[in-house]
């Protein structure tokens, strides 16, 4: 299975929700994938901390094919993480220099065809996006099975679901027709305050499908990020570590 965290709006948890439901994944023995294609290789660093790289996402799309010379596969931008069954295709700051060159090439399937080879050697493949709806974002939905969107409780994320659920028709309707939207994870929700409560309610009670499970805030999470160390990894036995738990269980059982 093959799933894109989306939403255009930043700062809703794109990085933390993909690289925790994948560290899930990973630790029920699942070979599991990540595909950082945010600039800000923030999933990178969570997951590699401060490894230098020479390969990465933005190598293998920007592959140069000529007559004698063979691209190299998307397996061979793949490293190991430091946790087992759990493995990274990084990101690179050299993204938004190369996107408007493969636009023009119109290399918006090759995102795609890397998948469709990885998939042979992976159980889950997540991918990381920009807060954008760009090349990458675009390429990354027409490569996806699913697509899971991050909600964090703010007014403008809960305009902003609308746009988001009109890219992915857009998407759909032109390059994908068996993408679905998955469902959307409410993320840093605060259950005593009470917009938070009226959004969600709002949100349950549109046509989109919703996780039932929700991420509450936790100082832990930027600890996580700070150790460069998934909870499940860090503590498993954290309350919030136990909501991505049920969270991935709903999405898999599903």
């Amino acid at each position: 299975m093959k799933r894109v965290v989306f939403n255009q709006k930043g700062g809703v948890g794109k990085t933390s929700i993909t690289c925790n439901l994948a560290a899930i994944s990973a630790s029920r023995g699942k070979r599991t994938l990540v595909i950082d294609l945010d600039p800000q290789y923030n999933a990178s660093h969570y997951l590699l901390g401060d490894l230098e790289v020479d390969d990465t996402v933005a190598e293998y799309l920007d592959q140069e094919k000529g007559f004698f010379s063979k691209a190299m596969g998307a397996e061979n931008f793949v490293y190991e993480t430091p946790f087992e069954n759990l493995y990274l295709m990084p990101a690179s700051d050299r993204l938004p220099e190369i996107e408007h060159k493969l636009e023009s090439a119109y290399k918006i399937y090759k995102l795609k065809q890397g998948l469709e080879t990885l998939e042979k050697y992976y159980d889950e493949i997540y991918i990381d996006t920009p807060p954008a709806f760009n090349f990458f974002t675009k390429s990354a939905l027409i490569a996806a099975d699913r697509v899971l969107i991050p909600f964090d409780c703010d007014a403008f994320s809960r305009r902003s679901i609308e746009r988001v659920a009109q890219a992915i028709d857009d998407v759909c309707e032109d390059h994908n027709p068996n993408l679905k939207i998955e469902g959307i994870i409410v993320n840093q929700f605060q259950p005593r305050a009470n917009l938070p409560q009226q959004l969600v309610t709002e949100l349950e009670n549109s046509p989109y499908p919703v996780v039932p499970v929700k991420l509450t805030s936790s100082v832990k999470m930027r600890e996580s990020h700070q150790l460069c160390k998934p909870l499940i990894y860090l503590d498993p036995k954290h309350h919030l570590t136990l909501q991505f738990i049920d969270v991935y269980e709903s999405i898999i059982n599903k």
